[in-house]
């Protein structure tokens, strides 16, 4: 949210979590699916309000690495869409602040195998992206610098 003030511009929240929220009961895979769709649809409603620039807290790469590691595959067309998504930049956030407690993150024990999964997911389908790492302000100042560079080409 940071980001999308110092822009003044939207930012797409993480459609996982009202989602979840709202269950009367665990995830399923199958809801994996609702979920990517719900944050391809808010991505398509904000972009249409958006100022130069839209920032969002995630995308299908997290969902499909989510299902992955909870159930062992992804669904195809969420792959078909991972290959046509068109994002500018990635921010791959470093695992060098505190875990968090919250009732929806999993794995405290598997962060940097995740960590090393996103950059990997990253490369593979070879889109750009940059790592975040240091405190808040730090963090916040890398991501400002690098999608300047990208506004100025």
């Amino acid at each position: 949210m940071k980001l999308a003030d110092h822009y003044s511009t939207c930012w797409v929240e993480e459609y996982a979590r009202a989602y979840i929220d709202q269950l009367n009961r665990p995830y399923q895979q199958h809801d994996l699916e609702i979920i990517a769709n719900g944050q391809l649809e808010a991505e398509k409603k904000k972009s249409e309000q958006a100022n130069r620039i839209l920032i969002c807290d995630t995308n299908l790469i997290v969902i499909k690495i989510w299902s992955e590691v909870k159930y062992g595959s992804c669904p195809d067309w969420i792959l078909d869409e991972i290959a046509t998504s068109n994002y500018d930049l990635h921010l791959l956030t470093y695992i060098d602040i505190p875990w968090m407690e919250d009732p929806q993150r999993e794995h405290p024990d598997k962060r940097e195998y995740l960590y090393l999964k996103y950059k990997e997911e990253l490369e593979y389908w070879g889109f750009r992206y940059v790592e975040i790492q240091g405190n808040m302000n730090e963090r916040v100042s890398k991501a400002v610098s690098e999608i300047n560079s990208l506004l100025l080409c």
